[in-house]
């Protein structure tokens, strides 16, 4: 695919239709409409409509969203782009078995929860190349070294270095659920004394496609939490377990459904009677196992059990809501001495 080409300095660049000089950074000439970048959007559409074709929903997504980088806001084929995303988006969300016609997954909703978290850990193993991506970054390097250092004053460097290593895991999840939609985004950033963020570069309004983005993260952080858990009761280092006991924490922390917090994010997905029953959850975590983090979350999802909520509901978005709710505050009944 070629990428769009820009004047350099001092040359003129004209319409290719009528010869009209175009401002710089221009998507349509301003006199006959024709479209500057006429050539490239027919080989996005091209790649898109292959890559859909053979079932890479995903790749065809990220095409046409690089379509519309490319259209001007008033252009008629917009609309119809935005069909189309629309549409992959929804094929996206799909089961495997509504995308091959094979029967349609019946398992009970926690049962289909807890098996997207065992997926999400094996998948993580073998995305370990992934996982490295975030690290060419410089920015992202240094702001995880300023934020190691942080916190190796309070903890020692072994329970920082694990506690960033698991945060990063968990911005990875965003970023790898953002990708397969073919939305890019940057990498982790990280700040001292509140945690790291990432931002997606482009626009999206679908709420079950924004619950699977916020939800991914506190997975993909519980699979981290695990593996700390599991390498504590192997070796019986109590800073394994330490780490174990901070990730359930922090992704648990991020399951409040407040702002632009993972669990409002997930909360999206969900309608009013599931809402109600993942604020019972919280409060059912809180009376097994007595962690006060689990009231607050509580009270903040009754309050958004009020709130409008969408009609048709994210199944699979609940049952890992659920399982999420009893795995991280399990983690975080993790107590070790250091």
């Amino acid at each position: 695919m070629t990428t769009p080409s820009f004047a350099t300095r001092g040359e003129v660049t004209r319409c290719a239709n009528c010869g009209s000089e175009l401002a710089a950074g221009a998507l349509a000439c301003p006199v006959c409409g024709t479209l500057v970048h006429a050539t490239e959007l027919k080989q996005l559409a091209t790649l898109a409509s292959q890559k859909e074709a053979v079932g890479d929903y995903s790749g065809a997504t990220e095409n046409w969203r690089r379509v519309l980088t490319l259209l001007p806001e008033h252009a008629e084929q917009r609309a119809t782009v935005d069909a189309k995303i629309a549409e992959l988006t929804k094929r996206l969300g799909a089961t495997p078995a509504a995308q091959t016609g094979e029967p349609k997954d019946t398992r009970p909703w926690w049962k289909r929860g807890a098996a997207a978290i065992i997926a999400a850990g094996v998948f993580a193993l073998g995305k370990l190349k992934f996982l490295l991506l975030g690290l060419t970054k410089m920015t992202t390097l240094l702001s995880m070294l300023a934020f190691f250092g942080t916190y190796w004053t309070f903890w020692g460097w072994k329970i920082a270095l694990g506690f960033v290593i698991s945060i990063y895991i968990h911005e990875m999840g965003h970023v790898f659920q953002l990708n397969r939609y073919g939305i890019e985004a940057t990498a982790p950033m990280f700040i001292p004394g509140v945690g790291a963020f990432i931002r997606s570069k482009q626009h999206y309004d679908d709420p079950h496609m924004d619950a699977k983005i916020g939800l991914a993260g506190p997975l993909w952080g519980l699979g981290a939490g695990l593996v700390a858990y599991v390498v504590w009761l192997y070796t019986g280092e109590a800073y394994w377990g330490a780490i174990a006991h901070l990730s359930g924490y922090i992704n648990l922390f991020n399951l409040i459904p407040v702002w632009q917090l993972d669990g409002s994010r997930g909360f999206h997905g969900l309608n009013r009677w599931m809402r109600w029953s993942v604020a019972a959850a919280f409060f059912a975590a809180f009376f097994l196992t007595g962690q006060t983090l689990l009231i607050i979350i509580g009270a903040v999802a009754v309050f958004r059990a009020f709130q409008q909520a969408v009609t048709e509901p994210d199944y699979d978005a609940f049952g890992t809501f659920l399982v999420l709710i009893g795995a991280l505050s399990w983690l975080t009944m993790i107590n070790v001495k250091i």
